[in-house]
């Protein structure tokens, strides 16, 4: 078959595909996109694999990312780099598509997760040592903001003021950064409009220790869990005026609280059907939340303590997994009843879920069997294993385009 193609635009043509191979460095095998592609933590070999969901496989690993325990990851607006959270305190920037890195800072002594800007160009990280948020350039990974998480009365003179660990850093609209204060018990708002000047908005006395927390799926809401008491306190980003609630105060009242073996995980969405599936801390529970209301509409007893409540992108189900002694399980919760419809037993060491992105399977790692096994989400089987070495997160590409993930 001839080209009936003008010359012209045979040429056009060719010069188009020469600059698209151009933007791929050298090794790069094909051309493809990298929508349906993902990073599995190794937690224990400081190495994270770049996985496909579309054909359940192992593509690279990479290597050199330190302390991976309690990993996160963030990824740019192309879905092409993930930004890597270590628990050293390093952040590294990782190439999917020719599995390198491409850079890589270590830019405090502790840290607890990040989070990207909404337009892509900001990188923020929460530390714990020293305790704040530093925020960086998403190209190259220079520094670009420091808030120092300082609190309490002014300091005597020669004196420095407390500084507290940062918890449930998350992206908001309007390049904002929202964040919790351990320590303090406060939440914070950092306006980076500005990039260099960050604009500090702080609520104080929202509760003891919030531990961690999540922004609704339309960036509305900021929700900390709190550690030090029974609730949770809700802050309205579209009304920052009218300051902190709190919802299911003394949710426990009455109740004998069990040792609590593992924090509970509030990012990673438990919204489903007008509701929030949210974990109970130190009890053998879901709590369910009117969204509209922020009243307890529910709850729902479930095997153990819950650590992750995620819903299935369509919010058809919830799938919870537990700190021990009940880490082996995996319960699956039907929205409309409002009642665990399975129980699955994946193995000992089950650390986290990620669904891919129309819901159809969940991926979950089971770090005792050294494996990540994947799910049928109708059927409810288990339809493939990676083996992965100790692996934690499991963080798809698909978070590239959602708020708060």
């Amino acid at each position: 078959m001839t080209d009936s193609r003008s010359p012209l635009r045979r040429w056009l043509a060719g010069t188009a595909l020469a600059v698209l191979m151009s933007w791929f460095p050298a090794g790069a095998a094909e051309l493809r996109g990298t929508g349906d592609l993902g990073i599995v933590v190794e937690r224990a070999a400081g190495r994270v694999m770049v996985v496909e969901n579309s054909t359940r496989q192992r593509l690279a690993a990479v290597e050199g990312l330190g302390d991976l325990s309690h990993a996160s990851a963030v990824f740019s607006r192309d879905a092409r780099y993930a930004y890597v959270f270590g628990r050293d305190g390093g952040l590294s920037k990782v190439d999917l598509l020719t599995a390198t890195v491409v850079k890589r800072v270590q830019q405090a002594g502790n840290s607890i997760g990040g989070a990207i800007s909404e337009d892509g160009r900001l990188v923020a990280v929460a530390n714990y040592e020293p305790g704040g948020v530093r925020v960086f350039d998403a190209d190259t990974l220079d520094p670009v903001a420091d808030i120092p998480a300082e609190y309490g009365p002014p300091a005597a003179e020669g004196a420095s003021r407390p500084r507290s660990k940062v918890v449930g850093l998350e992206d908001a609209p309007g390049n904002r950064f929202v964040f919790s204060l351990y320590d303090a018990g406060e939440i914070w708002i950092a306006d980076l409009s500005t990039r260099s000047s960050p604009v500090v908005r702080k609520y104080t006395g929202i509760g003891r220790q919030p531990y961690d927390a999540l922004v609704t799926p339309d960036g509305r809401h900021y929700i900390a869990g709190l550690f030090g008491e029974d609730g949770l306190a809700v802050l309205d980003l579209w009304n920052p005026d009218r300051g902190v609630r709190r919802m299911l105060d003394g949710y426990g009242r009455g109740e004998q609280p069990l040792p609590v073996y593992k924090m509970p995980h509030l990012e990673g969405w438990g919204f489903a059907d007008g509701k929030v599936f949210l974990p109970a801390i130190g009890r053998h529970e879901v709590l369910v939340v009117d969204a509209a209301t922020w009243r307890e509409v529910g709850r729902i007893p479930v095997a153990g303590q819950p650590v992750f409540v995620m819903a299935r992108p369509d919010g058809r189900q919830i799938w919870v997994n537990f700190a021990l002694p009940d880490n082996h399980l995996v319960q699956v919760l039907d929205v409309p009843s409002l009642a665990v419809v399975s129980t699955l037993t994946p193995g000992k060491g089950v650390l986290h879920l990620e669904f891919t992105p129309r819901g159809e399977q969940v991926w979950v790692s089971v770090r005792d069997l050294d494996t990540v096994k994947v799910y049928d989400t109708g059927s409810l089987k288990e339809v493939g294993t990676l083996p992965a070495d100790k692996p934690s997160g499991i963080f798809f590409t698909s978070r590239a385009h959602r708020i708060g993930l």
